[in-house]
């Protein structure tokens, strides 16, 4: 196997794993309280997991931002560098969640506002709200371990911080429900130790592994304006680019919802197949932002580009692949997920666009972690912007003609804008080689 594709795997395997492990925290959760007897439990354990994930979702800069910086720290070989990018980062998260912590209350009335649940449901998200909210600082100096531990090409230590916390949380979540009867603050609690489970094991794990750094761990430097400009403005890209996300994740499954409950459920299980390979090609993003900020890092532009063509090597094979496993068994996946017949057979006139999305949407994951390791955080809002555009133009044109497919189709036009823009740009910075064919015909995937 070529050294530039074990490389590749060294980072991505791990974090594909990580990536798999995401879910399962809520899913968990949700497992736990649906022996309990009553359906409000699972409504709001439901309800408080989406606005925690939509509220963390808005600060994955931290993660992205310190992993592309570091990576071009680790590579200039500016050991100080990657350490007051750690500490500058963990800072930064620490204030941002102590205003999460300060800001709850109006926060949860807010979101509950626009949320139509029962009072039951209403009352017992609630409670889950108010203790997982404590989790904050947790989550966000994770967020930052992560993304550091990335930059320094370790995506190991992200993979057994997330397998731990899931052990974990099972544990405590098991423990305070059914043996001290605490129901759904028990399931708040489980999850709430398992995020400081998490965050302690990654300061563990960096003092433990990355010891000769400790020398650097002072404040010199930390607030030195030029490099706290580019930090701000590198996340302040990434944070926008992550609110016209949301907007069309929302705007989606809202707009579902108009079309009926079976509708909603068709688009939610199809939805499922884009996520299902959105975390294989997250894990090569990772590696394409760990290692291309390190190779600019260091200025080795020609391993660069060979590291690029083989990114997208993996990410063709990769999206033909679950092309071809979708159009043979996908039917069958989606009679595991559900046994509503009406529901599976209205999924039969949708299914089509499930099968254009893994060859349509490859390149904006690969293109995502180029531009982080790259830092060139600009090129991923100006095209989530454009992309985010023509998404919405692309439905109010076509809804009164095409109605549901208008809204995937509209799905496709913005994964596919997302791509081509980002490729436009950084052809024009030099960055990728993708488009001449003699790297394609030189470059061997093993």
């Amino acid at each position: 196997m070529n050294r530039t594709t074990k490389k590749i795997l060294h980072i991505a395997v791990p974090s594909i794993i990580s990536n798999i492990t995401v879910p399962l925290l809520g899913l968990i959760d949700i497992t736990i309280v649906g022996h309990l007897g009553t359906p409000s439990y699972i409504g709001a354990i439901a309800i408080g997991s989406m606005l925690f994930n939509m509220i963390y979702w808005i600060f994955s800069f931290l993660r992205m931002g310190t992993g592309g910086m570091t990576s071009q720290a680790l590579g200039r070989h500016d050991l100080p560098g990657t350490t007051r990018l750690l500490l500058r980062s963990v800072l930064i998260g620490l204030l941002l969640s102590l205003l999460l912590i300060l800001l709850q209350t109006p926060l949860r009335l807010i979101s509950f506002y626009f949320i139509d649940a029962s009072p039951e449901v209403e009352s017992l998200a609630s409670l889950y709200f108010r203790i997982c909210i404590w989790g904050a600082p947790a989550m966000l100096g994770l967020y930052s371990f992560n993304g550091w531990f990335i930059g320094m090409q370790n995506s190991r230590f992200p993979m057994f911080i997330a397998i731990v916390q899931n052990i974990i949380n099972i544990a405590a979540s098991i423990t305070f429900v059914f043996l001290c009867n605490m129901k759904i603050e028990g399931v708040a609690l489980g999850t709430l130790i398992a995020q400081y489970a998490g965050l302690f094991m990654a300061i563990f794990l960096w003092r433990r592994y990355y010891c000769n750094l400790h020398k650097y761990l002072h404040r010199k430097h930390l607030f030195e304006r030029h490099a706290m400009l580019q930090f701000f403005q590198v996340n302040r890209d990434i944070f926008l680019r992550t609110l016209c996300l949301i907007c069309v994740t929302v705007f989606f499954t809202s707009t579902s919802a108009s079309y009926g409950d079976i509708t909603l459920a068709v688009n939610t299980l199809l939805m499922q197949l884009f996520t299902l390979f959105s975390y294989i090609m997250d894990g090569f993003a990772y590696a394409g932002e760990a290692l291309t900020g390190k190779l600019i890092g260091s200025r080795n532009f020609r391993t660069l580009h060979d590291t690029i063509s083989r990114l997208f090597f993996w990410g063709i094979a990769l999206s033909l692949l679950f092309t071809l496993l979708y159009g043979m068994g996908g039917s069958d996946f989606l009679s595991l997920l559900t046994n509503n017949e009406s529901v599976i057979i209205a999924s039969r006139q949708y299914f089509f666009w499930a099968l254009t999305i893994p060859l349509i949407s490859f390149s904006a994951f690969l293109f995502d972690g180029i531009c982080i390791g790259s830092t060139k955080t600009d090129i991923m809002l100006y095209s989530m912007t454009a992309a985010t555009v023509c998404f919405f133009l692309t439905y109010l044109s076509l809804r009164d003609l095409l109605q549901n497919h208008a809204l995937w189709l509209a799905f496709i036009v913005y994964l596919g804008i997302r791509g081509i823009m980002q490729a436009l740009f950084l052809r024009k910075h030099k960055l990728i080689p993708i488009f001449a064919y003699k790297h394609f015909k030189t470059t061997k995937l093993w």
